[in-house]
């Protein structure tokens, strides 16, 4: 057995593609996944799968979605060690300072995230950093100019925006430390 994550793309942010948490842990074990946790409203979930296989099990884990709640909602698989050693290699200035919004993009295979940030474009140096680890983004902003960064728009990017799902470094650092503890 070996540890997800599944992040999903889109739901109840809005009002719009609800899905109760527990409803969602009912789903991934009827679709053959075990031990699922969840944690937050914003669709992640923790799991253990019998196959190493990401592309196999978003295909499974969006088919089980669709089943049960009749939404098309593009899962995101990264696994634990792969979250744990983004973490680990994360940039020095993401998630360390207070005047900073930090955030992390997941991209959506079969997208990469240096196609990601080239279709973003260049960031603002004066208010924004970006780095990636494999298919993690990490971006932060300065919180008292976010709404003249480049990639606070990412949403108006669509050969960017529609490839990732976005959490916020707490959420990001609560899956981590799930993830490790669940090893």
């Amino acid at each position: 057995m070996r540890k997800f994550i599944a992040l999903l793309r889109g739901v109840n942010v809005g009002g719009n593609n609800r899905i109760a948490m527990t409803e969602l842990k009912t789903a991934f074990a009827g679709a053959g996944f075990s031990n699922a946790l969840t944690y937050i409203n914003s669709g992640n979930v923790i799991f253990d799968s019998e196959t190493a296989d990401e592309s196999a099990i978003t295909r499974q884990c969006e088919e089980a979605i669709e089943a049960r709640f009749e939404l098309k909602i593009s899962v995101c698989i990264i696994s634990a060690a792969d979250l744990i050693d983004a973490v680990n290699n994360a940039p020095p200035w993401w998630n360390n300072d207070p005047e900073f919004s930090h955030n992390a993009a997941f991209v959506l295979p079969p997208a990469t995230a240096s196609g990601v940030i080239a279709a973003a474009g260049e960031i603002k140096q004066e208010n924004e950093n970006r780095d990636s680890f494999g298919r993690v983004i990490f971006w932060s902003a300065r919180k008292e100019a976010i709404s003249r960064t480049r990639w606070s728009r990412i949403v108006s990017v669509k050969t960017a925006y529609n490839h990732m799902t976005v959490r916020n470094a707490n959420t990001v650092m609560k899956l981590f430390e799930m993830a490790r503890q669940n090893q």
